[in-house]
């Protein structure tokens, strides 16, 4: 399928695909990506680390309200709070599901030390259904000083997410390419310049 016009492109341009940059509308944004390096979605297993190639709807929006205030998007939107978890546990039913905690199977917890999840999206990456030990909790989020490599996701600094939620549509998608598919269409300017010939919608 190509590439939808305002799809959220993510692109690996690093030798090891653990670095890269976010194209949207227009604008351009360093990312970091899985620490394992891009798989295609099949290949993908719960632990490896790796981000997945191919095109995710883009599901919810969660954020930290004592640190952020709340995001400006057309997506649903929920606040962190200390009760929720994420399960990665491919045994249990609630597998790549919100859960309530506490939680008798392995998860991980929402509400973090760090301020990895202070933006949160969550991409439709295997969860209609989920299938056990096909990857969870595939997020876009905040990224780690330095750019650092992440366990899957797709992080950016928190600037960029702001700014990247907001410009968003209902209906785009994200899509993870890896280094040797780069797109040959897409025009890539400088972060800060408008594309003319793309509908823009200005961060603050």
């Amino acid at each position: 399928m190509p590439d939808q016009p305002h799809d959220i492109l993510v692109i690996a341009t690093s030798p090891d695909a653990r670095q890269g940059e976010v194209r949207h509308r227009g604008r351009t944004f360093r990312c970091a990506v899985g620490k394992g390096g891009l798989k295609p979605a099949a290949d993908k297993r719960e632990g490896d680390g790796a981000s997945p190639i191919g095109r995710y709807p883009l599901r919810q929006v969660f954020y930290r309200p004592d640190h952020q205030p709340t995001p400006q998007t057309c997506l649903p939107v929920t606040a962190i709070t200390p009760a929720m978890g994420w399960c990665d546990d491919p045994s249990d039913p609630a597998y790549n599901q919100l859960v309530p905690l506490p939680h008798a199977s392995s998860h991980e917890r929402l509400w973090r030390d760090d301020h990895l999840y202070d933006l949160v999206l969550v991409l439709g990456h295997n969860d209609d259904p989920p299938r056990p030990g096909l990857g969870s909790a595939i997020f876009l989020h905040v990224a780690r000083p330095g750019y650092l490599p992440t366990e899957g996701c797709v992080a950016l600094a928190v600037e960029d997410v702001r700014c990247l939620l907001q410009q968003i549509g209902p209906d785009e998608q994200l899509e993870i390419h890896p280094p040797e598919h780069l797109p040959t269409t897409e025009h890539t300017p400088e972060k800060g310049h408008e594309d003319t010939t793309l509908p823009l919608t200005p961060c603050p």
